[in-house]
């Protein structure tokens, strides 16, 4: 099976072709088969990958932008996705590829099916488990056994007693010492909270700009692409005539 990647080779979009690079990039270091289809000097290339990019995978607009990744004719995404397998460790789950032996995915795969098959044999087993008498017949054993301990400790109540009130005591006042110090720590850890949640704010207003940006070239390299295909189109009716 060979992965193919549509990628525009002539892309004025950044984004764009950092994209491209990251996809190229990751895959060449796992060392996977993959044909690169360039649908910027390529109209039959561009008109599959368009044709072939399932309906609810496409943008409001209706055109996909490179890279769009497949395993032969099967759509696998586009580098959202890739992106999002890529962190979770299923990148060859997101091909449609077996692992490697020994890679992350590969031991990862190994561990959920040991998981899986664990928990089965533990049900088998609690199927074969049998239950005692006494516990068939309901608790009149229990209460039998536990009148005769209880005639036996009266004898010995007193004394446990008394020992027992002053351990309370003792208990007592570890637990005070213990509270007043729990509360100096949660005091000093309200104020390193509040520290880490101005850097969030902050990290998360510049990953939203950062987002913003990144959309912004990417409309700006659908209307070059649009623009593109017009003057193709028009070239193509000059020639014609």
């Amino acid at each position: 099976m060979v992965i193919k990647v549509f990628l525009a080779s002539s892309s004025g979009s950044t984004a764009i072709k950092k994209k491209q690079q990251d996809v190229v990039g990751f895959l060449e270091a796992l060392k996977v088969d993959y044909a690169q289809l360039d649908i910027a000097c390529n109209e039959e290339n561009r008109m599959w990958m368009r044709q072939n990019v399932p309906e609810d995978k496409k943008p409001a607009n209706g055109i996909p932008l490179p890279p769009q990744i497949f395993n032969e004719e099967g759509y696998c995404g586009d580098y959202d996705t890739f992106f999002d397998a890529k962190e979770d460790n299923s990148v060859y789950a997101f091909l449609g590829l077996p692992p490697p032996p020994g890679s992350k995915e590969a031991e990862q795969a190994d561990k959920a099916h040991i998981v899986e098959n664990g928990n089965h044999a533990e049900e088998i087993l609690d199927d074969s488990i049998e239950v005692p008498v006494e516990e068939r017949n309901g608790d009149a054993h229990v209460e039998e056994e536990q009148a005769e301990e209880a005639d036996e400790e009266e004898g010995e109540g007193g004394e446990e007693e008394a020992e027992e009130e002053a351990a309370n005591d003792e208990a007592t006042e570890e637990e005070t010492a213990g509270d007043e110090a729990l509360a100096e720590e949660e005091e000093e850890a309200v104020g390193e909270t509040d520290e880490v949640t101005e850097d969030t704010q902050a990290q998360a207003e510049e990953e939203e700009q950062e987002e913003e940006d990144l959309q912004s070239e990417e409309e700006e390299e659908l209307r070059q692409l649009e623009e593109e295909e017009e003057d193709l189109e028009e070239t193509q009716e000059e020639e014609a005539e």
